[in-house]
């Protein structure tokens, strides 16, 4: 699945799909929100949990590059 079809799914497909084809690599708090990070096709997606609204804020693609990658790095090694 190609990053444009992953954004283009609506919400509840975006998990399903994350929940089934995907790899779950560890999870990190930032902020106000626990992010899973997720490995799918060779592409890292964050899933932002609000523990205190109880609901996924976002569910985007990491860019290796993001400054947000050290939080992750900090725990796990990453490719």
């Amino acid at each position: 699945m190609s990053k444009d079809e992953f954004r283009q799914l609506p919400f509840h497909q975006k998990i399903n799909t994350l929940y089934m084809e995907a790899t779950f690599v560890v999870a990190i708090r930032y902020y106000r929100h626990k992010v899973n990070l997720y490995l799918l096709d060779n592409e890292y997606i964050e899933v932002f949990y609000n523990h205190k609204e109880d609901k996924i804020d976002k569910i985007d693609f990491l860019p290796r590059d993001h400054s947000r990658m050290k939080f992750y790095l900090d725990q796990i090694k990453l490719d």
